[in-house]
């Protein structure tokens, strides 16, 4: 009877997590599908427990020696997850998004390790193809966790510098051909030496990635190692014959890899190109075509033009989850819609730092689904819109992705922003976007800064336009 139990549990557990990721393919149904996936988890937890018990102890793969150690973990570790995840600021989304893969991935890897050491100690007699799976998911988990760790200092600020050198990809590559070396040599003669090294070198890897790729790249980082994370407990779940890790493993993963995929088709480059390019270098010539000069005008002005416009497209960027003023935008939009004017919102696919981090801001604020476009939906219609905004954001709008050939984003698609009748770009200054290259936008002649901190920049604009209701 137990056994059944587990199995139906099993069984339930990966239909929760199929039906889950689908229902998260739609901002609408977002949340429907994280509590699905949500109870998949637990009954995932569940059936892992009632395994252990379903099965006599000699045909045990593994036992279960403290259920009490377990289940305090699992309290720990739930806790804690549910108090911070209540209390993240949209703006250190992508770092705790970031720590919390590289945790799976680590985890992963954990598992992995226990299943190795136990060869040491002479516990198990496995095949070739089990040990194998089980020591590429300990490498790939144990990438995702290094990396991940890397990805999360520099997008909360605590690394800023981006570790670039010559020959660094040989250097990588030869750490990649050290780690696979060193596996062999644990799994063919397992010792805590050969486990240490192993897993040393395997970290090592996940941080020579990391640190030279900027922060430009990194919405494909943290995507790249979500998959990485799928992929290893995939592998571990094979391993321990768990038919729930291995689904809910391959499930994470596909879906990481496609999206990776898909945002580094965003940008024009291949993944390869994210990985092991300089990225953010200067590039001579990067500043051609830089022609003119900034011109300024006051939010109140800019409020006023959009008040009598009939279009507006209004681009987020990071620099509005910085501010923290998505709820003051969405106020904004209201007041012009009331006044007739007709506000869409464009998304770049890279916006932010991490996968769908512009959509989650939005959402936060209350913004209607309906009103948020992709790229490709929206961009033809720059050319016939009054007034286009652009808040916080800069790479992704900037022209000499179309024009020049010497730039590092050039070729990369971005938001046609440039082609509007009128662009007001909310900014805190002159500085550049992450890609460390000249916004040629700005200097065109249709084209208006509005400097100052966006939070304050749209409560001016707000209070003009209540005004001249008034």
């Amino acid at each position: 009877m137990i056994s059944i139990l587990v199995d139906v549990s099993g069984f339930a557990a990966a239909l929760l997590f199929i039906l889950g990721m689908k229902r998260m393919a739609s901002p609408a149904t977002a949340v429907h599908g994280i509590w699905l996936t949500g109870i998949g988890m637990v009954a995932a937890v569940v059936a892992s427990f009632g395994y252990l018990s379903a099965i006599p102890v000699e045909a045990r793969p593994h036992t279960l020696t403290n259920v009490a150690l377990a289940l305090t973990a699992l309290a720990l570790g739930g806790g804690w997850a549910w108090w911070r995840g209540r209390r993240v600021a949209v703006t250190a989304m992508p770092q705790m998004v970031a720590l919390y893969n590289g945790m799976g991935g680590g985890a992963a890897a954990a598992v992995a390790a226990v299943e190795l050491m136990a060869r040491d100690g002479g516990e198990a007699s496995v095949g070739v193809l089990l040990l194998v799976v089980t020591a590429l998911g300990a490498l790939i988990g144990s990438i995702s966790l290094s990396g991940s760790i890397v990805a999360w200092a520099k997008l909360d600020g605590r690394l800023e510098r981006t570790f670039r050198f010559r020959g660094q990809s040989a250097v990588n590559g030869s750490v990649l051909l050290l780690a696979l070396g060193a596996a062999a040599w644990a799994l063919a003669d397992p010792s805590q030496l050969s486990l240490a090294i192993f897993f040393a070198v395997a970290l090592l890897l996940g941080v020579l990635m990391t640190v030279p790729i900027g922060g430009a790249d990194m919405p494909v980082v943290i995507s790249l190692y979500n998959a990485f994370t799928g992929l290893a407990v995939a592998l571990e779940g094979y391993a321990l014959s768990n038919p729930a890790l291995m689904v809910a493993g391959m499930m994470v993963g596909s879906a990481g890899t496609l999206l990776t995929l898909l945002m580094a088709k965003a940008m024009n480059r291949s993944l390869a190109n994210v990985l092991f390019s300089r990225f953010g270098d200067p590039v001579a010539g990067s500043t051609a075509g830089v022609a003119g000069h900034m011109k300024s005008v006051d939010a109140r002005d800019a409020a006023l033009t959009m008040r009598y416009a009939t279009t507006v497209i209004v681009v987020p960027g990071y620099g509005l989850a910085v501010a923290q003023a998505q709820a003051k935008l969405y106020e904004l939009v209201k007041l012009l819609q009331t006044a007739g004017v007709a506000v869409r919102f464009a998304i770049h696919p890279v916006a932010g730092r991490m996968p769908g981090h512009m959509n989650v801001l939005l959402a936060e604020a209350g913004v209607p689904y309906d009103l948020i476009d992709d790229m490709e939906d929206i961009n033809d219609s720059f050319k016939s819109t009054d007034v286009a905004i652009v808040i916080g954001a800069n790479d992704v709008v900037n022209p000499a992705a179309r024009t020049d050939k010497a730039s590092p984003i050039y070729g990369m698609p971005i938001l046609n922003a440039d082609q509007a009748r009128q662009v007001y770009v909310v900014k805190r200054g002159q500085g550049k976007g992450y890609a460390g290259v000249e916004n040629l936008l700005f200097y065109q002649d249709n084209c208006a800064m509005v400097y100052g901190d966006a939070l304050a920049v749209l409560n001016a604009m707000v209070q003009a336009i209540k005004e001249q209701a008034a």
